[in-house]
């Protein structure tokens, strides 16, 4: 068996998304403010910085301005498109009503931010980070956490390259690499592989409620020119969603006559035959939806599931060797559907910890600096302020939960706290049997303004290494048809957004549930959605996945 072989850094980080780039440069800032050396590397399971970064995205520079204040000036792809108009449409299945926008809090307005694509920033980000001496590796998945004797983080090992599905070595085998570090910050996104083992090893959900997410499907489309205006952003709630099921949909005007336009279906939902997917291609049929689409062409699509949980949410962010950042901790403020500038922020506060410990000559011990930033900076404030939006909606209902949450916004907004947080419970308790619940008839794709799975799919470039271990795994491989089929009519078949879960042979009598990874797109649906935990999703080799262009 061959050696693997090991480097040293000060810091590894895990994951080339906003928070991650925007430690490895703090950190690289902070050293040459003090002619001092920190060596840092991050470790990207894509192809490429930005293959595997998906969202609407709308961003509020706060902590961009923070970070590089030059960047409008400086060649950063995001000060292509400011926002100049903020439209929320409350949908029927054929009407729209437009939110006037004073009676939303004034945080919520979208005034001062940019839209345009989350993957392009951090492709210029990364470029930064490089001309500061981040080294960063592309393609090199993190698949194994490493221990000191002592039990506290010594780094992380790439995965083995030429496994074949059987487990045997091919004949291009290469054993991975280890990356041994003082510190290892891992800014996986959500519900990172690595980062669900380390909140279990050290217990760091201890004091906080159980992460909820959204499932968030998104498109990008060439529209008709005279329909484009560039900077303006549509949100929308309501239809086609039910009263078991919550999420909105967004369209955001974008540089170069595209618009990004998504649905995000909240995981908390009931009923097993709710698809996200339809949801999203029924969404676009509405007439409002639809006019802006028409003469337009679809360019690529993509999946990821979104940390919904908020401030009370948030784990307990550091541990002996390391610390949590970005959207594997869950910063995302939900109402102002906006986690990028909170990400970014929470790298560079991590970023800060880190470099004054390896200054002291520290090493593997607990960044306690870093949580004590958050909790007296912004991020903590803002997402304090909304801590009971998402909660009350789920509650009382799309209509009445707006307005409880309203309320509640504007309150906070105006120094009155209130005097409760409510709590969350796990997505993959709220599925009702498939006996008590409806099943939804969905149209068929036209072609045209919607599409099937694998069409779909097909457009984010979406591939992996065939001959190697599924990186979707089973913990029991009988649960799915022997009691998620009988149960809940094995909801995987639907949830999931790339057409991985199939349960092929009914019709025969002999029915087998069937796994086509190479389809899927790391949504990470499936390990959060499934009603008995029973899937556990791992990484595959690294390069693997979607290659999302312009994403």
């Amino acid at each position: 068996m061959s050696e693997r072989e090991s480097m040293p850094y000060d810091v590894v980080i895990v994951g080339a998304g906003p928070a991650g780039l925007s430690a490895a440069i703090r950190l690289k800032q902070l050293a040459n403010e003090s002619g001092s050396e920190v060596s840092v590397c991050i470790l990207e399971k894509g192809s490429e910085v930005g293959a595997h970064i998906l969202s609407g995205a709308v961003v509020d520079p706060k902590a961009l301005d923070e970070l590089l204040p030059t960047w409008r000036d400086d060649g950063c792809p995001l000060a292509q498109t400011p926002v100049t108009e903020n439209i929320h449409w409350h949908l029927s299945a054929k009407h729209k009503s437009a939110m006037p926008n004073f009676i939303i809090p004034p945080f919520m307005n979208n005034k001062g931010t940019y839209t345009g694509s989350l993957g392009n920033l951090c492709r210029w980000l990364a470029g930064k980070a490089e001309e500061l001496g981040v080294e960063i590796f592309p393609g090199f998945a993190a698949a194994e956490i490493l221990f000191n004797d002592d039990g506290s983080v010594k780094g992380v090992a790439t995965g083995d390259m030429g496994v074949a599905r059987d487990g045997e070595h091919k004949p291009d085998y290469q054993p991975g690499l280890e990356l041994h570090a003082r510190y290892t910050l891992f800014g996986e996104g959500c519900r990172g592989h690595l980062s669900k083992q380390i909140m279990r090893m050290f217990d760091l959900r201890k004091d906080c409620d159980p992460q909820i997410y959204g499932l968030g499907i998104k498109e990008l489309w060439d529209i008709d020119p005279a329909k484009h205006v560039p900077g303006r952003v549509i949100h929308t709630q309501g239809w086609p969603l039910g009263e078991d099921a919550d999420g909105g949909g967004f369209l955001y005007h974008q540089a170069d006559g595209q618009v990004a336009l998504g649905f995000v279906t909240w995981l908390n939902y009931s009923n097993p035959y709710l698809s996200p997917f339809e949801e999203m291609q029924r969404w676009k049929t509405h007439p409002a939806i639809a006019e802006i689409l028409e003469g337009g062409k679809r360019v690529s699509y993509g999946a990821r599931a979104i940390s919904d949980g908020g401030f009370q949410a948030v784990p307990k962010l550091v541990f002996p060797g390391g610390a949590l950042i970005g959207d594997s901790a869950g910063f995302l403020n939900v109402p102002r559907i906006k986690g990028t500038h909170t990400a970014m922020k929470s790298g560079m506060m991590a970023a800060e910890a880190a470099f004054e410990a390896v200054k002291a000559d520290r090493s593997a011990d607990e960044l306690t600096a870093y949580p004590a930033a958050y909790e007296s900076s912004w991020v903590y404030k803002e997402l304090r302020m909304v801590r009971n939006t998402a909660p009350l909606v789920k509650k009382f209902g799309d209509e009445w939960g707006t307005v409880f949450a309203g309320m509640t916004m504007w309150a906070e907004y105006l120094g009155i706290r209130m005097p409760f947080t409510m709590h969350h419970h796990p997505d993959h308790e709220s599925l009702v049997h498939a006996s008590q619940a409806k099943p939804i008839a969905y149209p068929k794709p036209d072609g045209v303004l919607t599409f099937d799975r694998l069409s779909s799919v097909f457009l984010s470039n979406t591939n992996h290494e065939e001959d190697q271990p599924c990186h979707l795994t089973l913990k029991d491989p009988d649960i799915p048809i022997d009691y998620n089929l009988p149960v809940y009519a094995e909801p995987a078949q639907r949830y999931c957004p790339a057409g991985v879960y199939e349960v092929v042979g009914l019709e025969e009598g002999t029915p087998r549930f069937q796994i086509n990874a190479q389809n899927c797109v790391h949504c990470k649906t499936c390990d959060i959605k499934d009603p008995t935990q029973n899937i556990n999703w791992v990484v595959p080799e690294g390069g693997g996945g979607p290659n999302y262009p312009n994403m």
